[in-house]
């Protein structure tokens, strides 16, 4: 379990045992953050991953237990361990093929409705708590930054630019929606859905961003019924 000291700490704010049953263990927070971290760039495959010290202080677990999450990932696939001077653990070269062939379709369905009931309940949570903040008002609000991520999307053609702007939303909107600790509870949410399976294709990720978009002007307009059918949508659009 994460411990109190620990950076990524236990969640403040809400009770995450009624939210998910229990907290992650160790070892799934180990592997939901480092699956976090491929899919905002901040490492690659082939990179070099901290020292299993520096990742316990981060997490908040004990070495010990970091160890043994690391070498279970190499087992997977997902990680190599490289001995010498210039060894260390490193990120599989072939991590997404190493993901794609580790899918779960009923866990990702679970995951996935957990998820829309997150964002349902955050959205009901902070409804007409953001309104004032339409689109060419002062840009100060909490849903300033996520209609700039919105913006981007509609800008890159990068699919891996792409997925790591959604996944940056999704955890911003948590952040903005409700708080600190919910963002680190949707952290370890979506790196668990990063590995069970391959990431979907630039049409659909386009086609949840005009969701984004207009869950964003709804909130802004402090409308609760259809910022929570705009999240809902978001779980079944796709290209048209």
């Amino acid at each position: 379990m994460v411990n109190a000291a620990g950076k990524f700490g236990p969640y403040t704010g809400w009770d995450t045992r009624v939210l998910a049953g229990r907290g992650p263990t160790g070892a799934e927070l180990v592997r939901s953050r480092i699956a976090l971290r491929v899919r905002l760039g901040s490492v690659a495959p082939g990179d070099r991953l901290p020292d299993a010290g520096v990742l316990a202080e981060e997490l908040g677990i004990s070495e010990i237990t970091v160890r043994r999450a690391l070498e279970a990932m190499c087992q997977d696939g997902l990680l190599d361990r490289r001995r010498g001077r210039a060894g260390g653990t490193f990120v599989a070269t072939d991590w997404d093929a190493v993901v794609a062939v580790m899918y779960d379709a009923e866990e990702a369905a679970a995951l996935d409705a957990f998820h829309l009931l997150l964002e349902c309940g955050l959205v009901a949570h902070a409804a007409g708590e953001l309104t004032g903040e339409l689109p060419g008002g002062p840009l100060d609000g909490p849903l300033d930054g996520l209609r700039a991520l919105v913006q981007e999307m509609d800008l890159t053609d990068d699919p891996a630019q792409l997925l790591e702007l959604e996944t940056r939303f999704h955890l911003d909107l948590a952040q903005a929606l409700g708080g600190a600790g919910i963002r680190e509870f949707a952290a370890d949410l979506l790196g668990r859905q990063c590995l069970l399976g391959p990431a979907p294709a630039p049409a659909h990720v386009r086609a949840r961003n005009r969701c984004h978009a207009d869950l964003l002007d709804e909130l802004a307009r402090g409308a609760m019924d259809p910022a929570v059918r705009a999240v809902k949508a978001h779980r079944h659009a796709g290209p048209r």
